[in-house]
């Protein structure tokens, strides 16, 4: 049995981690109500833009049709949006969203998909992809606990650049989609070609009259529409990542008291065993005097 000194020690090394997790706790907290919110805010401009879309998708523009809504027949070079966190400690939020990326990787290549071009967004799924051996063609890091759209469209564009050139025939996005405090779903979406799920269906047809060219027009406005379903990604990842993060420190607060109550018990059994003995010990004197 270990000796009491041993015990105090491992009960105050126990007892100095669950500070440090309370304090993590409390930090993703924080951050958790902002995430949400920001990601709550930027909803009613994806809603929108995402209704534009739809209706443009349905508008007759006859002597023009934009690559982001043209369909392929075969497809067998795909692009991935990986969507990941910069740092750990947030539970299975990466493991999960990793596992559904492989089973599409898995999947694609069982139909017939010979070339897979992945985007990285965060720094987990980016080693992930590394060792995989997928070709990584952009990648971004550390942005932080507010994503800048900014920073998005660099590595983004490449995939958007190689499918309108006819490089790629279809893009996905993986990320964790935010449900609430306790759940986070992670998904696996088409990017590219726009469909008809992803923009939904207008309940009529609208007409719009263009200004000053329907090309200029319907290119900038998807475009800028992408752009807002990855920010949206990104911002659903973020919410996701400090909802898990505060309820996986939270269970690591728990299970280190939990550890301490029984390290105190062990060491009072301990320390009254060595009083019995040492009672022992007197009386034990005391009689063979």
């Amino acid at each position: 049995m270990a000796s009491g000194k041993e015990i105090r020690t491992k009960i105050k090394s126990v007892q100095n981690t669950r500070k440090i997790t309370k304090a993590m706790e409390m930090v993703a907290a924080s951050k958790m109500r902002k995430a949400q919110e920001r990601m709550r805010t930027a909803r009613p401009y994806c809603e929108k833009i995402r209704q534009l879309a739809a209706h443009l998708s349905q508008a007759d523009v006859t002597d023009y049709e934009h690559p982001f809504l043209t369909h392929k027949e075969q497809v067998t070079r795909v692009g991935l949006i990986l969507v990941t966190t910069d740092k750990g400690l947030c539970g299975g939020l990466n493991t999960n969203v990793q596992r559904v990326a492989v089973n599409a990787l898995k999947s694609w290549e069982g139909s017939g998909v010979t070339e897979v071009r992945a985007c990285c967004i965060g720094n987990k799924g980016f080693g992930f992809m590394q060792r995989l051996g997928t070709n990584v063609v952009s990648h971004v890091t550390h942005l932080g606990d507010k994503p800048a759209l900014e920073k998005l469209i660099g590595p983004i564009k490449i995939l958007l650049d190689a499918f309108q050139n006819g490089e790629l025939d279809v893009i996905h996005v993986a990320y964790t989609r935010f449900v609430n405090t306790m759940k986070q779903e992670p998904v696996v979406e088409q990017l590219l070609p726009l469909t008809g799920d992803k923009l939904g269906i207008p309940d009529r047809a609208w007409d719009y009259i263009y200004e000053p060219d329907p090309h200029v027009v319907i290119d900038d406005l998807l475009l800028r529409y992408i752009e807002a379903l990855v920010y949206q990604s990104v911002a659903e990842n973020m919410a996701s990542e400090q909802s898990a993060r505060m309820v996986a420190m939270k269970a690591a607060s728990d299970n280190a008291k939990t550890v301490i109550d029984e390290l105190q018990l062990v060491y009072n059994k301990t320390r009254q065993a060595a009083i019995t003995k040492e009672l022992n010990e007197i009386v034990g004197g005391a009689a063979a005097v």
